[in-house]
C-alpha cells in the first residue's frame, strides 16, 4: 500500500466497477468517492458497491460529502469540503472514525483541524484541468500548510509520479490523484512508479 489516495470520477472510465476494482487490487492509501452530482438515493446506491468492492481489498472507502448516507451505511470515514465540516453537529462526527477536509488555504487547515479533521488535502498545488484557468497554489503554499497543522496533508492537483518527490519533500504525508488512476488500464503499474519515486527522494 502506498500513499497515495484515489478520488474517483466515474465519466473518465467506461467500466467504473470494473476500474475501481483494478484500483483496490493496486491497494492505494484510500478511495475517495467524489461523485457529487448524484442524487443521495444514487450515491447510496454507488457507495453500497464501492465500499463492497474496496472491502473486499482492505482498501477504506471514504465516502464524500453525503453526510447522511455515510452515517446510514455505517461508513467510517467521510471527506468534507470545509464549510460542510463547520456545520456538522459534534453527534454527526462522531460516527465518523475519520474525517477529512478540502483546504485551500493556511487558515482553512488551521480551521479544520480546530473543527476535529483527521487529515486535510491541501491544492491544487499544480495546474490540473480540473481546475482549468485557476493558477496553481505550487509548493510554497503546499510547505506552509503542512507547517502549519499537526494532522496529515495530502496534496492534491496535478499530481503525478514525476513530482510527487516535491511534495512529499514539502511535509506532505502523501497526495490525492484522480484522473490518472481513473483512466489508466494498469492502475497497479500506475502506482508503482509513484513508490519508485518516494524511493528514491
Amino acid at each position: 500500500m502506498c500513499d497515495i489516495i484515489c478520488v474517483t470520477n466515474r465519466w473518465l472510465c467506461e467500466d467504473f466497477p470494473a476500474q475501481l476494482r483494478k484500483i483496490a487490487e493496486a491497494e492505494p492509501k484510500a478511495v475517495i468517492l467524489r461523485e457529487k452530482d448524484l442524487s443521495p438515493r444514487e450515491y447510496s446506491s454507488l457507495a453500497v458497491t464501492a465500499m463492497r468492492i474496496c472491502g473486499e481489498y482492505g482498501v477504506p472507502c471514504v465516502l464524500h460529502s453525503f453526510t447522511d448516507t455515510a452515517a446510514e451505511l455505517g461508513a467510517e470515514a467521510i471527506h468534507l469540503p470545509l464549510h460542510i465540516l463547520c456545520g456538522l453537529p459534534d453527534d454527526m462526527k462522531r460516527r465518523f472514525r475519520t474525517i477529512g477536509a478540502s483546504c485551500h488555504s493556511v487558515s482553512d487547515a488551521l480551521e479544520a483541524q480546530k473543527q476535529g479533521a483527521s487529515y486535510i488535502t491541501a491544492g491544487h498545488v499544480f495546474a490540473t484541468d480540473c481546475k482549468k484557468g485557476l493558477p496553481p497554489r505550487g509548493l510554497d503554499f503546499l510547505r506552509e500548510v503542512c507547517s502549519a497543522v499537526s494532522i496529515p496533508v495530502y496534496a492534491i492537483g496535478g499530481i503525478c509520479a514525476e513530482n510527487y518527490g516535491s511534495v512529499i519533500a514539502a511535509g506532505a504525508s502523501g497526495a490525492c490523484v484522480m484522473s490518472g488512476l481513473m483512466s489508466c488500464p494498469d492502475p497497479k503499474k500506475y502506482l508503482d512508479r509513484f513508490k519508485k519515486e518516494s524511493d528514491v527522494k
